[in-house]
């Protein structure tokens, strides 16, 4: 299992969501591999909690780093 950061502080709606799509579907990360991200903008959590919904993937935790910084990790 590896784990793939993507870094999305300082992009808005819906950079941080497109960038964990793409790497999706460039197959930068394989089934059972754990995508962490990080991401500042406002709507970041509501966001990947309903893609991660859509797409069958688990969240497996979400937090709160504080200055509106949030990082979370996907199992794809």
């Amino acid at each position: 299992m590896a784990t793939k950061i993507i870094e999305a502080k300082g992009l808005k709606c819906p950079v941080p969501v497109l960038k964990v799509t793409t790497a999706v579907m460039k197959k930068e990360v394989k089934p059972g591999d754990v995508l962490e991200v990080v991401a500042d903008c406002p709507s970041f959590e509501a966001d990947i909690r309903k893609w991660c919904a859509d797409s069958k993937k688990i969240l497996v935790w979400f937090r709160d780093e504080g200055n509106n910084v949030k990082r979370c990790q996907i199992q794809i």
